[in-house]
């Protein structure tokens, strides 16, 4: 057959006329069988096409078809998969057909070029028809696939008959076709049989999921195909999207349904209920019904993971053998080996593999799977980590709404080891699924490295491997050291947090008692033991990496006295790092299990702690239940025979017998701790039942509770009143008016919609009762239960809430009321009343019962009732002085503070968005200036020298390994045959090589080493200046910053500086001279290299541009809905008794829910964009290699460049791949950290107090002040420069042992008056001047420890007994009985084990309200100074308690100064009877605050009672 054109010629080649025979048959003819192999691809893009070009034209207004149409057809995953494969074999017959073909035989790749763009064009088509939801239009597919699996069929069946076999490589590719085509066909079939789109009569019907249905769901990684899965495409909209505006969680939406926390909980629940019924009859219990639980319910998708982890770690393998290979090829020309058959020249498959080009190519396309299936494991592992994390924290919530109250009131359970158990046992849960696949990779990994080794260097691998074999050991005791110094790292952090938010919390009671250096120097010596554990766990993180770089080396040198080849010398370089990663992971894997370990065992024994049990009997009306009492038409609740108790030990509450009537007011009374709050408790159901029979009408529904502590939300007033429950604009300002709400809603910055923060953090502790209350009032129970609701608040607001709250509001809703208190002269208005007495009900009845069978207490209830008879005012002078309270001048300065603090918000928010895309090279430098000069210049010269010397370990080894070469090459050409001649000396080469081994590991060393204690050195030094800082810095600081925030400078902030910073510097220098030194090795090689550098470099300045904007608001994002999430845990611990008195258990547990899903989508949003950043990085990397090869190659071929070189360059382009995302995610991460470093520098720059004075110590006399005399002369104070007074021109004398009383309304200057002797406030004028001397001239520290103050709100600090009373340790044992007997706690000392040494709980939990208080008031006793001060100290105890302590400060303290500040005038007026000396304090911010001494003389007491009275009820 003669060419009829040129086209022809050129089709079929113009070299080899047999190419053009027919004479056999066109079908035995090659080139028309290639041609025959267009023909599909010709009828797949002609067909395809117009509907393409219609459909993209149809959307052209949309930038993309809505995802709620997206679903996935029958064999979705299958067909892409399908698709790679078939794109990967014709691009091995492209390569098949130009490199081995110089004839340049067009049909021996144009075919398959038509096919890579017929395949193409498959899959975006099928893309669009699915998106779309047209099945129908895949006939086009349908018949294309048969097509192309009939003609290369007909290929295959050719090849065979003309005995083409498997050595052929065409032949391979041909048959690999056709499966290939062959299966897609099927693939189509199963579709059109499944969704019976054609050829049936009804087709069916399939909607898309759910989630796609719900626009706020934008998480759409489980709905895209497998190519946007794989490189997380679907997020390139969201990464770029977030360089624009800020990432909230408004923009990343909700989380599919499949992903929530609810979902994956009732998983977990509905496998534990499958295995227990397994079980039979007896359930499992402990860890291992946990661990089994987990594998049933989440293990599926672990699997996958770990299959995944198998195919990227086998991959991984590749590269160091294609290195070999080209480098072999390079070494060694390889004469081509080809046969000509039909026309074709065909090759075997081993000559194919071993073409330096196509190992080039090869190597390339290996990194990119390799790292696909890397990061699609990691993506399985950690989102399986995170749904088991949010199924375990829901599953703590729900055991936490049933736990037993005992367990946190007795210390057994506090809420830091429950908010531990959620934050860090249930994240080490979910990072042991995390690299739970490594414990099945590892033993792979190994295996296959020593295989390769030996296939290698024979032998010799062995010595190697058994090298790093042998240092395994030593790497593990490493990791064990490294384990235990971190866990004794994270005691002592939590030994020094827990004194720290002590010492923050008591804050101003250390600074009134000058203590305040006292406690810090014990979080110092805490801080320098937790330093020790850093310095030891940062020794061991030294010797770990130390060892990762080191171990590798010295593998090398085991081998190096044996012949090394260019091949040999870089593979088993390669290799060995490859053998050394699973042996240093198996330490960190070991770590992680351990810690998932003891996670399970400390979950299994919090699921297994003792529940509540809840009577739900209803109430049988007996004869034995009827009262005989007329009054009591029924009974809401009784008790009979009830014992109850908080522990296991001796009952609590004893013998009770009560009945609650109904719609009435019943009064619980008694001394401090004789049971009232836990006789309420046991009511609801809160105590642990001994026996007894607790018994309601009706089932018992919401009862609304006001605890003795108030709770409260961190929410705004208004939800914290309301309680999710209808708004009622009319029941809700009746309410603020009865709890005389509406002028501190009036000074809150926004009304009743203010946040009041944590714990109400912004509220006075009377403000905080008062919304408590309101919040039971506002309920629509039928039972109100009211814990000690006066104990805050002073006698107007307490009147003003009995009568118009309690006695008005609630009677005329017939709502039954049970009110525990002290104020003995509401008795009179209870319709019952329950004295309580050690445990047991003395007596109950109403109150002339009471009088008749108990006289004696009945009169000493009226004499304590007697002594505030005169208090009670009218309603209309009730109303009229409370609004004084609020100044229009003090409303509008707060107005103009809210604008211009909104308007810095908002300069603050623009400054921000403009500078979202800069580093804080600020903070950056703040954190270096702490290094100090020594270790700035160690950290720079050791990181410069080390890689340095690396790189020149690695051109010693291409230069030795090229010299081998050369005298090999010599000798051959010699015909050497004497063995000595022609041997090659390596004695020299090894000396330098072992040398500059040795010098490198120890330059690894001391690198390692630079970084740790560069480290802790800014550690030491910005927690000690922080420390310091806020010891000294003035009370207005802890006044105007929440707590929290001060604390977290202490705990997340201290722990990312300590232990975060170190480990993400070091990486970032490392990992970024590393790719910096690869970049210059390549560029040495290939100078070419740096053109194909440029658009990469471009590309890889984008992506982190755009990462690091959308990463950082990620992690902020993450963190900030975390602490909503732990503040959720605690404040339903500390209100468990609220909520479940209220029967809210279900809104919270929903809340909840929003709470963890927020933070899982933000997490998972998180991990989604680290996996963004990884595929691009890595895929930037594997382009690096592919044109480092290509360049290497060619250059070597053309221009002899050394084998030696091009192996080094190929190993160092392989560390670009591995290194360059990690410069962008230790870059994203170094951002983020230097936040906490921004943040505590802040903090250190506060202004502190003034400590010096004009008088040293010394010059102090011995024993000021001996007399106690107070003169105050013109005194004007504020809180703040740039706050106005709140005393102006008070002047006062307080003779020497004068007991002073200081009475007036709430915010009238009272405590400010205390706190201005103590110099907590600035002095604007005037002076005070104790004993002769002005106090502004005394060091502060002297000054205050001069004086006793008492507190309103008492503090306790966890420790003995001892300590709380004298942490100076000045006492004597005697002293403290004596101050304890004082203060009638000496039987509660001594019933504790150890007495004095008895334990106290943190905050005084295990001790009342009322008795905390009578601690306080013994640690002042204990001081013994001249002049005391008590701030509303007896506001938390009952009366009769109060009158004891009243003598016994005038017996105690007869020759002493007493001031005392109270709300109420009786407790003034006690100390006016004794004294004669009392004092008013009206408030005005009109005018001046004024103190009135109205008493001189015993004679004119009379008149001065009734002209105190006057006063009180009218200013």
């Amino acid at each position: 057959m003669t060419p009829v054109s040129n086209s022809t010629l050129s089709f079929c080649g113009s070299d080899n006329s047999s190419a053009y025979k027919v004479d056999n048959g066109l079908l035995n003819n090659g080139c028309f069988l290639d041609a025959l192999g267009v023909v599909p691809h010709v009828f797949l893009l002609f067909s395809t096409f117009p509907i393409l070009f219609i459909g993209w034209g149809s959307q052209s207004s949309k930038v993309h078809i809505h995802h709620s149409t997206w679903l996935h057809f029958p064999g979705h995953n299958f067909r892409w998969l399908l698709t790679i494969v078939l794109l990967f074999v014709l691009v091995c017959e492209i390569a098949e057909g130009i490199v081995f073909n110089q004839s340049r035989h067009l049909h021996l790749y144009m075919p398959a070029g038509l096919g890579i763009l017929a395949a193409i064009t498959s899959i975006v088509y099928y893309h669009n028809i699915e998106t779309s939801n047209f099945p129908k239009l895949l006939i086009a597919l349908l018949i294309y696939w048969t097509l192309a699996f009939i003609t290369k069929t007909i290929k295959f069946v050719k090849y065979d008959d003309h005995g083409i076999g498997l050595r052929e490589l065409r032949f391979c590719i041909t048959g690999l076709l056709a499966l290939l085509y062959g299966l897609l066909l099927g693939v189509e079939v199963n579709v059109i049989l499944r969704r019976r789109y054609m050829w049936f009569p009804c087709p069916t019907e399939v909607k898309p999921p759910d989630d796609l249905q719900d626009l706020g769901v934008r998480f759409l990684q489980p709905f895209v195909n497998l190519l946007s899965k794989s490189t997380y495409w679907w997020m390139n909209t969201f990464i770029t999207s977030a360089h624009k505006r800020p990432i909230d969680l408004k923009t990343i939406g909700k989380l599919p349904i499949s992903m929530r926390a609810l979902t994956n909980f009732q998983r977990l629940r509905k496998t534990a209920c499958v295995l227990n019924t397994e079980k039979g009859p007896v359930p499992l219990k402990g860890s291992r019904w946990i661990w089994l639980a987990l594998r049933q319910a989440f293990g599926r998708p672990l699997v996958l993971s770990i299959t995944f982890r198998f195919i990227a770690d086998l991959l991984g393998f590749v590269g160091p053998l294609c290195i070999s290979g080209i480098v072999h090829h390079i070494s060694i020309r390889i004469a081509r080996d080809n046969k000509l058959l039909l026309g074709v020249h065909f090759i075997s498959s081993e000559a194919f593999l071993a073409n330096a080009y196509v190992l080039a190519v090869l190597l390339f396309l290996a990194l990119l799977l390799q790292r696909t299936f890397l990061q699609a494991s990691y993506y399985v592992a950690i989102e399986t980590g995170i749904k088991l994390r949010a199924a375990i924290q829901t599953k703590i919530y729900h055991k936490i709404m049933r736990l037993c109250t005992s367990n946190m009131s007795m210390g057994d359970m506090t809420t830091a080891q429950i908010c531990s158990l959620v934050a860090r046992d249930t994240n080490h849960l979910m990072w042991f699924f995390f690299l739970c696949p490594n414990l099945w990779a590892m033993p792979v990994q190994i295996v296959m490295g020593v295989l390769l080794l030996y296939s290698l260097l024979g032998v010799s691998a062995l010595i190697g491997a058994t090298v790093i074999v042998v240092l395994a050991p030593l790497q593990y005791f490493v990791a064990t050291r490294l384990s235990r110094a971190q866990k004794s790292t994270l005691v002592s952090s939590l030994l020094r947090l827990k004194k720290t938010n002590e010492l923050l919390r008591g804050i101003k009671l250390l600074k009134l008692y000058a203590w305040e250096h006292i406690f810090r120097s014990s979080v110092e010596e805490t801080r320098r033991q937790e330093l020790r554990n850093l310095r030891t766990f940062a020794l061991y993180t030294s010797l770990s990496i130390f060892m990762n770089a080191a171990v590798p080396i010295a593998a090398v040198l085991t081998v190096s006295h044996f012949d090394l080849s260019p091949a040999v010398a870089f593979g088993s370089l390669s290799l060995f790092h490859i053998l050394v990663t699973p042996l240093f992971l198996l330490s960190s894997v070991l770590h992680s299990t351990v810690k998932a370990l003891v996670s399970v065992q400390k979950l299994s024994e919090f699921l297994g702690s003792t529940e509540i049990k809840i009577d739900q009997d209803p109430a049988v009306q007996t004869a034995a239940t009827e009262n005989n009492n007329s009054n009591i038409k029924s009974v809401v609740s009784s008790i009979v025979n009830g014992y109850f108790t908080w522990t296991q030990g001796c009952p609590t509450l004893t013998n009770i017998d009560i009945k609650v009537p109904f719609g009435q007011l019943t009064m619980i009374v008694g001394q401090v701790g004789c049971g009232k709050s836990s006789l309420l408790l046991a009511a609801l159901g809160e105590m642990q039942k001994i026996s007894g029979n607790i018994t309601w009408n009706r089932k018992r529904g919401s009862v609304a509770y006001a605890s003795q502590r108030p709770w409260l939300l961190n929410a705004t007033v208004e939800e914290n009143i309301l309680f999710d429950m209808v708004p009622n604009e009319k029941r809700y300002k009746e309410v603020i008016e009865v709890c005389q709400l509406q002028p501190d809603i009036d000074t809150l910055p926004q009304g009743d919609q203010t946040v009041i923060g944590e714990r109400g953090i912004i509220l006075s502790g009377g403000q905080r009762q008062r919304i408590s209350v309101a919040r039971a009032l506002y309920q629509q129970t039928n039972v109100v239960f009211l814990d000690d609701p006066f104990s805050a608040l002073d006698i107007h607001l307490s009147d003003h809430l009995m009568h118009e709250g309690i006695l008005k509001l609630l009677r005329q809703e017939k709502r039954t009321v049970v009110l525990v208190t002290h104020k003995l002269q509401y008795l009179p208005h209870a319709d019952w009343i329950i004295a309580m007495r050690d445990g047991t009900v003395q007596t109950q009845g109403t109150l002339k019962d009471i009088q008749c069978a108990e006289p004696e207490l009945f009169e000493q209830w009226r004499t304590l009732m007697n002594r505030q008879d005169k208090e009670n005012t009218t309603e209309l002078k009730r109303k009229s002085f409370r609004r004084p309270m609020y100044s229009t001048d003090t409303l509008a300065t707060e107005d103009e503070d809210e604008e211009s603090s909104t308007s810095t918000d908002e300069d603050s928010l623009r400054a921000e968005l403009r500078h979202r895309t800069t580093i804080p090279w600020s903070s950056f430098a703040t954190y270096l200036r702490a290094a100090g000069l020594l270790l700035l210049p160690l950290l720079v010269l050791s990181q410069l020298s080390k890689h340095s010397l690396m790189v020149a370990i690695d051109f010693w080894l291409a230069h030795w390994t090229s010299r081998v070469i050369a005298a090999q090459i010599e000798s051959a050409e010699r015909n050497c045959t004497d063995t000595k001649d022609c041997e090659f000396s390596h004695s020299s080469y090894l000396q330098v090589f072992c040398g500059l081994c040795a010098l490198g590991i120890v330059l690894c060393l001391v690198t390692s080493l630079a970084v740790e204690w560069t480290g802790l050195r800014v550690s030491r030094e910005l927690h000690c200046s922080l420390l310091r800082t806020i010891v000294l810095a003035p009370m207005r600081l802890f006044e105007t910053t929440p707590l929290g925030n001060i604390l977290n400078r202490f705990s997340a902030d201290t722990n990312t500086i300590d232990q975060h910073i170190p480990v993400t510097l070091e990486c970032l220098s490392r990992s970024t001279l590393l790719c910096v030194s690869a970049v210059g090795v390549i560029s040495y090689v290939t100078p070419l290299f740096l053109i194909a550098l440029l658009p990469l470099a471009v590309a890889c300045y984008f992506i982190q541009k755009y990462f690091r904007v959308a990463s950082r608001d990620l992690q902020q994002l993450e963190d900030s809905t975390e602490m909503p999430l732990l503040s959720h845990y605690s404040q339903t611990i500390e209100g468990l008794t609220t909520i479940r008195a209220f029967r809210h258990e279900q809104r919270f547990k929903k809340k909840l829910l929003e709470h963890t899903d927020a933070n899982n989508i933000s997490s998972l949003f998180l991990m989604a964009a680290n996996r963004w950043l990884e595929v691009r990085m890595e895929y930037i990397g594997a382009f690096v290699v592919l044109i480092a090869a290509v360049a290497s190659i060619s250059n070597a071929l053309c221009s002899q460049l050394s084998a030696g070189l091009v192996g080094l360059g190929l190993t160092y382009a392989l560390m670009v791949s591995n290194y360059l995302n990690w410069i962008v995610r230790n870059l994203a991460d170094m951002e983020v950290q230097l936040g906490c470093v921004k943040r505590v520098s802040g903090l250190i720059h506060t202004q502190p107090e003034n400590y010096d004075g004009l008088m040293t110590p010394a010059q102090v006399p011995a024993g000021w002040p001996k007399y106690g005399e107070i003169q105050i002369k013109n005194l004007s104070v504020r809180y703040d420069s740039s706050l106005k007074p709140v005393l102006r021109h008070i002047n006062s004398h307080i003779r020497p042992g004068q007991k002073v009383g200081i009475c007036g309304r709430t915010g009238s200057g009272k405590s400010s008056f205390s706190l201005a002797l103590f110099r907590m406030l600035d002095t604007i004028e005037g002076q005070i001047v104790i004993d002769g001397i002005d106090i502004a001239k005394l060091p502060l520290q002297t000054l205050r420890s001069k004086f006793s103050i008492i507190l309103q709100d008492p503090i306790l600090f966890s420790g003995t007994i001892r300590f709380n009373l004298d942490p100076e340790r000045k006492a004597t044992d005697q002293m403290l009985w004596e101050a304890l007997e004082i203060a009638q706690l000496m039987p509660v000392v001594k019933a504790l084990p150890g007495g004095l040494d008895a334990m106290v709980t943190e905050g005084g939990e295990n001790f009342s309200q009322g008795q905390r208080q009578l601690f306080c008031l013994a640690r002042a006793f204990v001081r013994k100074s001249s002049i005391l001060i008590m701030d509303e100290a007896t506001a938390s105890i009952d009366m009769a308690t109060e009158s004891i302590l009243q003598k016994v400060v005038m017996t105690a303290f007869a020759d002493r100064t007493v001031v005392t500040i109270a709300v109420s005038p009786c407790t003034s007026l006690n100390y006016t009877i004794q004294s004669y000396t009392a004092g008013v304090f009206s408030s005005g911010p009109r005018g001046p605050l004024s103190c009135r001494v109205l008493l001189q003389t015993a004679s004119d007491f009379l008149v001065t009672l009734k002209t105190l009275i006057s006063w009180f009820r009218c200013v």
